[in-house]
This record gives structure tokens, C-alpha cells and sequence, in this order.
């Protein structure tokens, strides 16, 4: 499969693809058309005398300052240098290279003015891997992300730096390395480098990403934890969940049915006169469902944003360029602060049963040790689970939900939205720890179940989490244990499917 920017539409595994170059993109026919019938169209508006924001004006609150021909070039330049004032810790490079495929995709669309010349120069950025280094913090979400975006392109001009081998080089010393000359900007093309949403939508895309596998395995973590409680699966049941029928609900109700069919253990139990499970048991399919049902609607306005044009002004002929505010970045700010708190909340279900897990209840030991009193068990990862919660919690207030006014308030209302991307991945970050933490005390309670068995696929990751964790017999460091449960969470390593 070869992507043509510009023309074709981008959605989340196609973006990922491109990213890491199992999908090849290029510029097609219809995409050089585009944009080289764009350029002459502010090639034109630049060299007239009437004025045309962004073109032959100042910017912000100066865009009532008309600029002569002869200052064009110097404009452009000076936008990208005065803006570039981000502040922190550099994002990371997988990042700021979602950043590129997405800004060279917007600027194909064929509306902003660009020259051929500059995009090319971003595709051998991407190509020859040459990442531009983009510090975290600064972007108000509104105007575009006008300093995340103007530190990923000042290596353009020779400024700014790369990525080199996760070491950070002057930008000017890796262009001449590869015998790249600097280059000039020209009319419009500062602004259509700087405005845009690439900062946030780059964070939505790498959230979606891993929400994706986190919401599959809140589903298996949940199961593990019911077989090593013996819970019911009557929750579960296809007719009660037609009665509300959420997408994410059924689809949690169908995956919880098939990671205990033909489960020994649970088997084992239908007769007993337990009732009702509590809520973080019974109740998987409402939560982990609404959560999904979030996932959902972050990819839907996600894969928009990845198909938008973010610029402004917009050039529509040789005749007009309309000024507006596609930069915007409320649609995605609000939607990702929904996904904040649908992480959150895997988060916090799981912290429950991982308290249920230690209570001694329903045939376990309490703290899932039979040697307690000399020995604490299971007791204190819980800790850390319960602050990890509660820290998401606290990344859960709406960034989306303030404004402050910018720009001697021309820009007098911002979505902040490049805060609420970052801080969804902060949280979904968190809920990889409390994962680890519930599977290694699931596994632990399925030792008190043999000698029945599972499900297959349950006993398939019974078996890897045992590759790593012994059971607990007596007490022992567990830091390593965690740490290991934790790296096999980040790096995908559990079966969340059936195989059919």
C-alpha cells in the first residue's frame, strides 16, 4: 500500500504505518497540482497591494500592519523565530514525527500556500529520519500550536534540533552532514508552517494508540481477577445487555463470555448461593464499556482532525483567502479531556478489585498469603495503586474548561487542548502501573484455585506473568516483580483476544 498525502485519508493504523514505515507515503500527481496552484494563488495576493492577513500583514494584534513585498521573506522568518519559546522537557521523537506526516498531509489538502519546495524538505526530514526536537510546553491550543509548531520547523531554517541517535544535535550541523542547505520562507508559508493542531492531534494519536490495547486488556485484567475470586458470569449474559445496548457495553459483555468459555474453574462454582459480585466485578461491561464508548468518539473527531486543514487564512483562489479559526483547537481539547477521565476511570475499577483481591473473601487467604502475620503478602502494591488513582484524578480537571487570553486579546479565548493531550497520556501511563499491579494479584489468586484450570487464553497469560513472577510463598522484594509486570504491560506482551 502506497499513501498519497494529500489526496487519500489518513486514519489511526494508516498515521502509525507511515510512522514506523510499514506504509509508504508520497506526493502524487494530484497532490504537486494542488499544491503548486495554491502557491500562485498567494504569489499573487502577496504582490498586490490589497491586504491579506498573514500574506502582506502582521500577525495577532499587529495584523492591521501592512508589510511590502520586499519584507515578505523577513516576516515569515521572524514569525518562526519569535514564536519558538517552548519551555520543559522535549515531547517524545515518535511524537514530533507524527507531527510531520500529519502537518505534510494538511499542507497537500492544497489551501495554505505552500511551496512544493518546503514540503519536500519535510518528507526528507521524515525520510532520512531527521526529527526535529519539540519542547512540551507552551502551546495554548488556539492559533494553532503556534511554539510546538515553530520548534518542529526551525531546522528548516538551519535553527533549532534534531533527534541524532536519542541525543540532541544543532540542527545547522546535522543539514550540513547530509548536505541539506537552509531554506528561505517565503509569503504565507511561516504561518502555514505554525497554524495548525498538530501538537494535540499527535498526542490524541499516540493516546489512541495505547488506549486502544489498555482497553482490551481492562477486560482480560477484569477476568483474571473473577477467576481468581470465583465470580459470577451472569453479569455477562448476551440478553441482559440487549436491554441497554451500548456499543462498548456489548462489546466488553461478549469479550468478558469468551475469556471464560470452557473455564474449568468457573465451572467449578455455578451452584454456590453467592448472589451478586460488587459493582468493580459485576459492573466491567457499564464501566470498561463507557470508557470504550470515549475511545470511540476520540477516534471519530481524531481522524477528522488527521484529514483537516488547520490553517489560517484558508486560500480558496487567487481571489480570496478567507481568515478564520480552523486553527482552533477545542474539538479535540474537549473530546481528549473525556478520554482523561474514561482512562481514569480503568484506573479506579481496577484499584477495587485489587482491594477485593486482599479481603480473604470467597476461599482466598487474606492478602493473598497463608502465612500472614510473620509475612504482609500482597498488601502494600495496593498502596501504590490507590496513589496512582488518585493522582489520575487530579489530571483529570478539563484543561478545555479555562481560557486565558493571549495575543493582547486578539486571541481571547484558547483551548488549552495541548495540555488536556498531554496529560491523557500521563494518565493512560498511570493505568499501565495499576494494570501490572491487579495481574500479578490475579495470578496470585488463581494459585489458590488449582488444581482447576481456566480458559486457554487466561492460562496463556497466567503462564507469561509466571515467566517473570513467581508465586508469592513467603514475603520478598517486590519492586522487581512489579517493575517486570509493568514492562510486560507497556510492551504489549498479554494476549487480549481470543483467536477465533
Amino acid at each position: 500500500m502506497t499513501f498519497k498525502y494529500g489526496v487519500d485519508r489518513l486514519e489511526l493504523d494508516i498515521v502509525n504505518g507511515i510512522a514506523d514505515g510499514s506504509i509508504k507515503a508520497e506526493l502524487c500527481q494530484e497532490a504537486l497540482d494542488q499544491i503548486n496552484k495554491s502557491r500562485q494563488n498567494v504569489e499573487k495576493m502577496a504582490s498586490s497591494d490589497k491586504p491579506v492577513y498573514g500574506i502582506n500583514t502582521g500577525f495577532g494584534p499587529l495584523c492591521d500592519t501592512q508589510i511590502s513585498p520586499s519584507e515578505t521573506n523577513l516576516l515569515q522568518k521572524n514569525l518562526l523565530i519569535t514564536h519558538a519559546v517552548g519551555v520543559g522537557e522535549p515531547i517524545a521523537k515518535a511524537i514530533s514525527k507524527l507531527m510531520l506526516i500529519t502537518k505534510v498531509h494538511a499542507l497537500s489538502r492544497g489551501f495554505s500556500g505552500i511551496r512544493l519546495e518546503v514540503v519536500e524538505r519535510m518528507l526528507t526530514f521524515i525520510e532520512l529520519d531527521l526529527i526535529p526536537v519539540v519542547p512540551e510546553q507552551g502551546s495554548v491550543g488556539a492559533s494553532g500550536d503556534l511554539a510546538p509548531l515553530s520548534h518542529l520547523f526551525l531546522p528548516l531554517l538551519g535553527e533549532g534540533e534534531f533527534w541524532q541517535d536519542n541525543k540532541i544535535v544543532p540542527a545547522a550541523e546535522v543539514l550540513s552532514k547530509h548536505g541539506l542547505a537552509p531554506l528561505d520562507l517565503h509569503a504565507k508559508e511561516g504561518l502555514a508552517l505554525i497554524n495548525g493542531t498538530q501538537f494535540i492531534l499527535s498526542h490524541a494519536i499516540t493516546a489512541l494508540t495505547k488506549m486502544r490495547y489498555l482497553l482490551d486488556l481492562a477486560d482480560l485484567t477484569g477476568a483474571m481477577s473473577i477467576e481468581g475470586m470465583q465470580g459470577s458470569e451472569s453479569p455477562f449474559r448476551e440478553e441482559l445487555h440487549q436491554t441497554r445496548a451500548f456499543k462498548g457495553n456489548l462489546e466488553v459483555a461478549a469479550r468478558m463470555r469468551s475469556f471464560f468459555k470452557d473455564s474449568q474453574n468457573m465451572a467449578d462454582h455455578e451452584e454456590c448461593d453467592r448472589v451478586q459480585d460488587p459493582y468493580s466485578l459485576r459492573c466491567i461491561p457499564q464501566v470498561h464499556g463507557a470508557s470504550r464508548n470515549a475511545y470511540y468518539h476520540l477516534k471519530e473527531l481524531s481522524e477528522i482532525e488527521m484529514n483537516s486543514v488547520t490553517d489560517n487564512p484558508i486560500v480558496i483562489s487567487s481571489e480570496e483567502a478567507i481568515s478564520g479559526g480552523s486553527f482552533h483547537g477545542q474539538p479535540l481539547a474537549m473530546v481528549l479531556d473525556y478520554a482523561s477521565i474514561a482512562a481514569s476511570e480503568l484506573g479506579n475499577i481496577s484499584d477495587r478489585r485489587c482491594y477485593l483481591l486482599l479481603e480473604g473473601l470467597h476461599g482466598l487467604p487474606r492478602l493473598l498469603t497463608k502465612a500472614g502475620g510473620l509475612n504482609s503478602g500482597m498488601m502494600i502494591p495496593q498502596y501504590a495503586t490507590a496513589a496512582l488513582v488518585t493522582e489520575n484524578k487530579s489530571l483529570c480537571f478539563p484543561p478545555s474548561a479555562d481560557s486565558v487570553p493571549t495575543s493582547m486579546g486578539q486571541e481571547d479565548h484558547v483551548s488549552m487542548g495541548s495540555i488536556s493531550g498531554r496529560k491523557l497520556n500521563q494518565i493512560l501511563g498511570n493505568v499501565d502501573k495499576i494494570f501490572a499491579i491487579e495481574l500479578m494479584y490475579a495470578a496470585q489468586a488463581i494459585e489458590f484455585r488449582r488444581p482447576n484450570k481456566c480458559s486457554d487464553l487466561i492460562e496463556k497469560n497466567f503462564a507469561l506473568i509466571r515467566s517473570k513472577v513467581d508465586k508469592l510463598e513467603e514475603d520478598r522484594l517486590l519492586k522487581p516483580d512489579i517493575d517486570a509486570m509493568i514492562t510486560l504491560v507497556k510492551s504489549q506482551a498479554f494476549t487480549v483476544n481470543v483467536e477465533h
